[in-house]
């Protein structure tokens, strides 16, 4: 390849990557500050989908307690924030009946009353109108390829991917060269498993004193549904089958107005069995008989997925490093229990503004922001993840045990029992080979209220440029065949919730793995579950990905 031309550059004060709730979140606190203190405070944000709210999924269950403390006034301003929460349900599902938990028995943190059922993409999207009129500048479908330093190693930018280049690596008529946006400090907020995140991760040892990070993945639908099951203001959750006893789980169906139903199913992705498919137990899920009805004669109008960070207090890296820091869930403070993390992730992007804000007026740049962990582990998101610490990791006993513990720690003793379980591994180590597990036999979708991978991909709007290098990379390519489907029969084929990965006989000659690159949606499991780790998510070319409505 010959030569390319130097990139141009761009300067800010803080730069943010990132335009989910953490991000939002801290260019709005940032720019608040500077008008507080008639500052000039250049703020940028950029977002590798092709606007803001592309890439957001959520459930979503608001707890709008960051939000009241950014935006106190949202409600006057217009917020998308117009269900809220008006009646509860948890269920313990086995194959063919339901048994429902009344409300006195949950702990807290499963009670909604106060909450809001939302899209977090349309809340996105409404925060970025506001950090626009307070002077932020965003910057959509613009991906962050790759971290800048200087020669000390400190942070001191990032730049978004080239434009243009085919799938040999060679230029395009249409190339454009990538831009370095430079700043004094930068804001990582990738959401959860982000691949600059993790590259930061492994640069500064961010993980060293921690435990390992464990995920789920969650799979969404939204339906638009018969009036006369429809009911506004419905939070509904469920635990128990599709899953095994041994496998953690669950559902959700989250009733909004206009006739809406969000309906999402999780898997941790800590499960051992290669043969599992978490978008087919999502599939068979709603068809039980508890759920069948609410989306009989309905129509199915959405489908995304997204993996979640499901370790919780003890597997929150070191936040800071020279020049920047990660929030939100780049980061991972998702409330397991409460099966919430916007409210935490945006008050993670205002205390990392605030200490961010606070070095720039001291005149600061480059150095360790360590204010904001010090601020964050005397705010409510620290009382508040370390009384659920021990919820997530007591299901390595199994469901019953773990919902028994979960009474207990959190009913019983609010959390405060004087110990902290770890986790004992990432989730890339939990298979089990194929020959050792029971094969699973999923029904074929009825077209009804079940659906295949293709035709789901196809309601997620994903598009990328197919002559583009292919931005899941193998680091060794004989892996896929010799040792993934040798051992766990290519599990790649069913953990990917898009048809991604496909293992192709060649006639006559040996199996191939073929990657459908243009299907991704982003979820980032493939990295996360690979069971050697070979595979690596990279950005694609700014803007590619699904687009998400009402997500």
């Amino acid at each position: 390849m010959s030569e390319q031309p130097e990139r141009e550059s761009m300067e800010y004060d803080v730069l943010i990557v990132g335009a989910g709730p953490a991000g939002l979140g801290a260019a709005i606190r940032l720019r608040q500050l500077a008008k507080e203190n008639d500052q000039d405070l250049s703020v940028c944000i950029i977002e590798k989908g092709s606007e803001v709210g592309a890439h957001i999924l959520s459930g979503a269950v608001l707890e709008t307690r960051a939000l009241d403390e950014l935006i106190p006034d949202w409600k006057t301003l217009g917020a998308p924030i117009n269900t809220p929460v008006q009646d509860e349900e948890f269920h313990i599902l086995t194959a063919a009946n339901s048994i429902k938990i009344p409300n006195f028995g949950l702990p807290k943190e499963l009670r909604n009353h106060g909450n809001f059922i939302i899209s977090l993409g349309n809340l996105c999207r409404w925060l970025a109108t506001q950090a626009e009129e307070l002077g932020v500048e965003i910057y959509p479908g613009f991906a962050a390829a790759e971290i800048l330093t200087d020669t000390h190693g400190t942070v001191i930018g990032v730049a978004t991917g080239d434009m243009g280049i085919d799938r040999d690596g060679q230029n395009k008529p249409s190339f454009e060269r990538g831009i370095e946006l430079r700043a004094k400090y930068t804001l990582f907020a990738e959401g959860c498993r982000g691949s600059l995140s993790k590259v930061l991760g492994d640069r500064f040892n961010l993980r060293s004193d921690e435990s390992p990070q464990t995920y789920g993945i969650g799979l969404k639908e939204l339906w638009e549904v018969d009036p006369s099951v429809h009911r506004p203001g419905l939070v509904m959750h469920t635990a128990g089958w599709p899953m095994n006893l041994q496998t953690y789980g669950g559902s959700f169906l989250y009733h909004l107005n206009d006739n809406l139903v969000a309906v999402g199913f999780v898997v941790g992705l800590d499960y051992q069995n290669p043969h599992l498919s978490p978008f087919d137990e999502f599939q068979r899920f709603k068809a039980h008989p508890t759920i069948r009805p609410t989306f009989m004669g309905g129509k199915r109008i959405a489908y995304g997925a997204r993996a979640i960070n499901e370790g919780g207090f003890q597997s929150i890296p070191q936040l800071i490093f020279p020049g920047g820091a990660l929030i939100g869930c780049s980061a991972g403070f998702l409330n397991v229990a409460k099966i919430k993390g916007s409210h935490t992730a945006m008050k993670s992007g205002m205390l990392a503004a605030e200490a961010t804000f606070k070095a720039l007026r001291e005149g600061r740049s480059g150095d360790e922001l360590s204010d904001y962990p010090q601020t964050l582990k005397s705010s409510w998101i620290h009382k508040e993840l370390y009384r659920v610490r021990n919820f997530r990791p007591a299901f390595r006993y199994g469901l019953l045990a773990g919902l028994l513990y979960g009474a207990i720690d959190l009913k019983l003793f609010g959390g405060k029992l004087p110990w902290t379980l770890r986790h004992k591994h990432a989730d890339h180590l939990s298979l089990q080979p194929a020959a050792r597990c029971k094969s699973i036999e999923y029904p074929k979708p009825d077209g009804e209220v079940s659906f295949d991978r293709l035709s789901s991909v196809f309601l997620s709007n994903t598009n990328h440029e197919e002559n583009q290098p292919v931005h899941l990379r193998l680091a060794q390519p004989s892996t896929a065949i010799d040792h993934n489907l040798l051992l766990y029969d290519a599990p790649e084929q069913r953990y990917c919730p898009a048809g991604v990965y496909e293992i192709v006989q060649e006639e006559g000659g040996d199996p191939r793995l073929q990657i459908n690159a243009q299907n991704c949606v982003h979820c980032k499991t493939c990295d996360i579950k690979d069971p050697t780790q070979n595979i690596n998510w990279t950005v694609p070319e700014g803007g590619g990905g699904p687009n998400y409505p009402n997500m």
